[in-house]
């Protein structure tokens, strides 16, 4: 099953006899967010306007636990994401769509979590919301409460020490932009740099100008450049597994599984023991 759907294809499910459940996940973070202004409001730009049927879902309240020493988006307790779903009208044997405003990161966040967790069938709108040339409705979706109970999978999530030795014995790409990857900036987390033998793979870069993701085979040609060859173990980080949702779900589009490392560089950065490596080779 393809990962990733494109806005005439959600049109026809939704008219379709078995339309998805579809899910609105729009969310950013801006440097001046992380500078303690005000956030960007994903739910009062729902309610201004969304896909007719879908329901807000909030990254940081029902996809994410608060902030600490796992993180900035550390993994929810895994009943209480079930009840968030469940309020979101998600069931286990009903389809599921999720869009965000265009960058896709948030939207790839509530597509593994729903994966990792055991739904079967989730994708991801290509290039988000811009590309929906249909009718908009406003204000608040009230759906029927769905039954999915998530059941974490024993694999694609890795820890701390699990992404140290992927990067030994397998590869495991950063997500970030190259800067931060280099050390050379660093406006959210306490230090800048990689962990140590992680390859820089920026997600930007597997996406078209337009939003959407490069075809399959580039996106699996850039990957085997980077060295996700046959028998490869793959992981990705990003700055606090959002972004890096998005990278393994470029992933998936190029038919390469790869685990993410949820607490990413906010997690690692955050305790001054673990080694740090800066530059622009792995090390």
């Amino acid at each position: 099953m393809n990962a990733i759907i494109s806005a005439t294809e959600l049109a026809d499910d939704l008219a379709g006899r078995r339309p998805p459940t579809l899910l609105d996940v729009r969310w950013q973070l801006s440097v001046a967010q992380a500078a303690g202004e005000p956030p960007f409001d994903g739910r009062a730009a729902f309610e201004e306007g969304h896909i007719p049927g879908a329901v807000f879902v909030d990254l940081d309240e029902e996809l994410a636990a608060p902030p600490g020493t796992g993180g900035r988006h550390p993994l929810p307790d895994i009943a209480e994401f079930g009840a968030a779903m469940r309020r979101a009208g998600v069931s286990a044997d009903r389809p599921v769509v999720v869009y965000d405003g265009g960058q896709g990161w948030a939207a790839a966040r509530a597509w593994w979590m729903l994966r990792w967790t055991g739904h079967p069938d989730v994708r991801v709108l290509d290039g988000g919301l811009p590309t929906w040339e249909g009718p908009l409705e406003t204000g608040l979706t009230t759906p029927a409460a769905g039954d999915f109970r998530p059941n974490p999978a024993a694999e694609g999530l890795l820890d701390a020490d699990g992404a140290a030795a992927l990067a030994r014995s397998g590869l495991l790409l950063d997500a970030r932009a190259g800067e931060r990857y280099r050390g050379e900036v660093e406006p959210i987390d306490r230090v800048g740099g990689h962990i140590p033998g992680a390859v820089s793979a920026p997600t930007n870069e597997n996406v078209a100008p337009d939003g959407r993701f490069r075809p399959a085979e580039e996106l699996h040609a850039r990957f085997k450049s980077l060295g996700a060859t046959d028998g490869t173990e793959v992981g990705v980080y990003c700055g606090s597994g959002v972004s890096g949702a998005h990278e393994v779900l470029a992933l998936a589009v190029a038919g390469i599984p790869a685990a993410l490392y949820v607490g990413s560089w906010s997690e690692w950065s955050s305790d001054p023991s673990r080694p740090v490596a800066v530059g622009p080779d792995p090390q």
